[in-house]
């Protein structure tokens, strides 16, 4: 069986700190969490060379910073 690289633990770690993010109830936290995947997400992406992840998840985290901003400003 061949070993996982340094990315398929950085993306598998994406994965979790996603489906984690989903599971708070209070908004600013999911945000963090969410972009703290979606981050990973896009380093993942780029790394592997696939494209559309990286695009995607960088969408994310620019809604999450523009959300958060948005929260912060409102407290």
């Amino acid at each position: 069986m061949e070993s996982a690289t340094i990315w398929e633990w950085v993306g598998y770690l994406a994965s979790v700190v996603v489906a984690i993010s989903l599971m708070m109830a209070n908004i600013k936290k999911l945000r963090w969490w969410n972009l703290t995947g979606a981050a990973l997400f896009v380093a993942y992406g780029l790394a592997i060379g696939a494209l559309p992840v990286a695009l995607v998840n960088f969408f994310i985290v620019l809604i999450d910073i523009y959300y958060l901003l948005k929260l912060y400003r409102k407290s």
